[in-house]
């Protein structure tokens, strides 16, 4: 890249410092744009002339530069001299043959309509140093014969790929998205620099496109629809191979071809005088009207006339926009911290996948030892690959997308010259520059680190030191101690002597007297007390030694004041919690006592078998073990008026005084219902009734009656939601099959059915709640299958011989509900008078 030039006090001045090679090459592209005449032709021309006025080449170069510059002739010769160093003549079959002409062109004649034109842009390229204020320079030259929208230049790289180097008109996003991607096969940028021919876009071609979302740089154009004897003769007048562009243009691969892009109609044309083009050149409009003929002629010789100024320059492009390369780096050669300038490297869909380092500060130390200028082209993650950390990585992201300024937290990271010991701990910010990042990072040395994590333990343990001289009265706290005080810094640290008077008044007096002894008689002290803030009242703890002198006199106490309001918040809802759990427990156990005491006056447990209507009935009832209330199970044994013998067993839903005296209700009045000449189903109906219109909340049971017969052994039994009678016989078990009946209290008018069964003598009916055969692993089925089994193992002896073992088989472990249980057995007759 050429340095940048000094300003001219004259305008349209010729630059003072330009390179030999960029005078020559600019010359020749004047006599090559005025001519139509080759590269080779124009050297020729200008050595001709040199000679011929006895001049140096290079004096020759300056001479027609200064004349396309001014628009005179050049000083010194004849008139005709002048005139022919104004406007050149053009050059000779011959000399147009001797080498390649510049890409696309024909001669065109001396006296054009668009000389004036090529005059103006040729005085102005004389001045640019670089393709981006080229391709600003050719959209102002050009905006009234041409009305080109957006000037776009993609430079020649030496591995042959193409890069946007320059650009006017295009908006930022749009241009950031072609520098970081290149141009696709088979698009009209990489064609036309395969084919040195121009590539003309009509109304529905267009130029490089995001609209499809591809972020291919170049943005293939899709072929123009006119007739292909047009595009025929369009493409032979610009020169290009014989076979159409259209069928160039349906051969290219599928992957490559973007959809019409914004642009209706321009050009693309070959920049260069070598063997292959040193740029190509795109010059777009957003109207869709094809350019004339003569505007085309105009454009090939524009490219002529670009050809030597885009010779000149760099070929790599400006990596920072309105930023200059050079600029950078001697910034960065003088930092003494470390600094990058980076420009993002952006995948086919437009993502950054990576930075190219364009400048690096003299400090900087890659992973493999680089320094500084020796990373310049390297990848950023070859060098640093902590800085992919999801955290930093998106924020520079964000840097690069919005333009906000990006610091990092503190991060530890190897570097080619830390210590085996620790790791060193860098903090990494970056700004926008340009369309890159300028990335820095700082080094935390021993006591920065160390005053760091000092920082954090405050933070982490909500505690700041505290220090006071006691010869000055000089007392100084950490920020921690004010925001734990809730106290501005301005207003500035509170004297220890005036420190209890911030205290509630109960805590005062411990830490006045902590203070003093501190003072006299250097004793440490570790105090609990509590302030009241605009936050509410804090609970705090202070700690503090004294520093004696030789002769054993206090001289300086420090030590420190921590926040212990979420602790000690924690500690009384502990607290309060417990007392309340012990309250509720008293009062549990006051209830369960009460119920138990009120379950045992109405439901006395008989200390022998009953023997009602010729059964023998044994009745056990176990209370739950788990929690502390008295639950609703019962039962009833008695002998009816008519001597048949009447059985009921019930559970009413819940515990504690509600279930107990739901319970006795329930009791009472089935008893009653029956022996008052009532049928089992409407006792039942009844009950039903009872429980859906007394009581809240509504209370529930279930409850099986049973009535038996002794003159025709003949059972009849009800049940409302209750498990079935397991009836034993000959040493077999079945359930009887429940009639119909539904729970109690759940709705109105429910159906219920009685069912009847003949006993024989020794027959065995159980009657039970269902806290006998539940288990929280198990189905109510397995615990059906569990008592039948149970029953049948221990049907060997009578009463209640036989229903503690079975009791203790089916009541492993520890109880959750209230077991009641019915042993019903059949007498023979010889047995009844005993």
């Amino acid at each position: 890249m050429t340095t940048d030039p000094a300003p001219s006090a004259e305008t349209g001045a010729i630059p003072d410092v330009v390179a030999p090679e960029a005078v020559l090459e600019r010359a020749k592209g004047v006599i090559m744009a005025l001519t139509g005449s080759t590269a080779d032709a124009a050297h020729a021309e200008l050595l001709r002339r040199a000679r011929g006025a006895g001049r140096t080449l290079l004096d020759e170069c300056w001479i027609t530069l200064s004349g396309a510059s001014t628009g005179r002739p050049p000083l010194g010769g004849d008139p005709a001299t002048r005139r022919t160093a104004a406007v050149p003549a053009p050059a000779s079959p011959a000399d147009r043959g001797s080498s390649p002409a510049a890409w696309g062109s024909a001669p065109a004649p001396a006296e054009d309509v668009n000389a004036a034109v090529l005059r103006r842009v040729g005085r102005a390229l004389v001045d640019v140093d670089g393709p981006a204020e080229l391709a600003a320079c050719l959209r102002e030259h050009l905006a009234d014969s041409v009305g080109p929208d957006a000037v776009v230049v993609f430079s020649a790289l030496p591995d042959g790929g193409l890069e946007l180097t320059g650009h006017a008109g295009l908006e930022g996003d749009l241009a950031a998205l072609w520098r970081g991607s290149p141009p696709a096969p088979g698009s009209p940028v990489a064609e036309v620099f395969e084919s040195r021919a121009p590539y003309w876009l009509e109304s529905d071609d267009a130029g490089p496109s995001t609209a499809s979302g591809s972020s291919r740089a170049s943005g293939s154009t899709k072929a123009s629809r006119s007739s292909k004897t047009s595009r025929s003769a369009s493409s032979k007048a610009a020169g290009a191979p014989k076979a159409s562009r259209s069928a160039r243009s349906s051969a290219r691969p599928q992957g490559s071809a973007d959809p019409v892009g914004p642009w209706g109609s321009g050009a693309w044309l070959p920049v260069g005088t070598g063997t292959r083009p040193a740029a190509v050149l795109g010059v777009l409009r957003h109207g869709g009207e094809p350019l004339p003929a003569r505007t085309r002629e105009l454009l090939r010789s524009v490219a002529r006339l670009c050809s030597g100024t885009l010779g000149s320059f760099d070929a790599r492009p400006q990596p920072f926009e309105g930023v200059s390369l050079p600029t950078v780096h001697a910034v960065l050669a003088a930092l003494p911290e470390a600094a990058l300038a980076l420009v993002p490297l952006r995948s086919g869909s437009g993502q950054v996948e990576d930075y190219r380092i364009e400048a690096a500060s003299p400090a900087v130390v890659g992973l493999t030892g680089r320094t500084g200028q020796d990373l310049v082209g390297v990848r950023l993650l070859e060098s640093f690959p902590a800085l992919a950390d999801e955290h930093i990585w998106q924020g520079l992201l964000h840097t690069l997308a919005t333009d906000e300024p990006y610091e990092g937290e503190p991060m530890a990271y190897p570097s080619g010259n830390s210590d085996a010991g620790e790791l060193p701990t860098f903090s990494v910010r970056a700004r926008r520059l340009g369309d890159g990042l300028m990335l820095t990072w700082s080094r935390y040395e021993i006591a920065e680190r160390q005053e760091q994590r000092l920082s954090d333990v405050q933070r982490l343990g909500n505690l700041g030191w505290t220090n006071w001289n006691l010869l000055t009265e000089e007392v100084n706290w950490s920020p921690q101690v004010f925001r734990i005080f809730d106290r501005p810094p301005a207003e500035g640290p509170v004297p220890y002597h005036d420190l209890p008077d911030q205290v509630m008044a109960e805590d005062r007096p411990a830490l006045t007297r902590a203070v003093r002894s501190l003072a006299s008689d250097g004793r440490a002290f570790d105090v609990p007390f509590r302030i009241r803030t605009a936050h509410g009242v804090r609970h705090l703890r202070a700690v503090a030694e004294a520093v004696t002198d030789t002769h054993g006199t206090p001289v300086e106490a420090h030590g420190f004041v921590q926040d212990l309001t979420a602790q000690r918040s924690a500690e009384l809802a502990l607290v309060e919690s417990e007392r309340m759990m012990l309250t509720q427990h008293g009062m549990l156990r006051a209830e369960r006592s009460l119920a138990s005491r009120l379950q045992q006056a109405l439901l006395p447990l008989p200390h022998e078998p009953v023997r009602p209507g010729g059964l023998r009935v044994d009745v056990a009832y176990l209370p739950a073990q788990s929690g502390i209330q008295v639950g609703g199970d019962w039962f009833s044994a008695i002998e009816l008026p008519d001597g048949d013998a009447l059985c009921v067993v019930g559970d009413v839903a819940g515990h504690g005084i509600d279930a107990v005296a739901t319970m006795a209700q329930l009791r009472f009045t089935a008893k009653g219902m029956v022996i008052t000449g009532s049928s089992l189903t409407g006792a039942l109906a009844r009950l039903n009734a009872l429980l859906l219109h007394t009581g809240e909340p509504r209370a529930t049971a279930t409850m099986v009656l049973a009535r038996y017969n002794p003159s025709e052994r003949k059972l009849v039994w009800a049940q409302a939601g209750h498990p079935p009678p397991l009836l034993l016989r000959d040493g077999e078990a079945r359930f009887l099959k429940r009639p119909v009946g539904m729970l109690l209290g759940a709705v109105e008018n429910p159906p219920f059915q009685e069912a009847e069964t003949v006993l024989e003598p020794g027959d065995r009916i159980l009657l039970y709640t269902d806290g006998l055969i539940e288990r929280p692993s198990e189905g109510i089925d397995a615990g059906l299958q569990r008592l039948a089994a149970a029953a049948t193992g221990h049907d060997e002896q009578p009463g209640s011989a036989s229903l503690g073992p079975l009791l203790a088989e089916m009541l492993e472990g520890e109880r959750r509900d209230d077991v009641c249980v019915l042993d019903i057995r059949v007498m023979p007759e010889k047995d009844l008078e005993h």
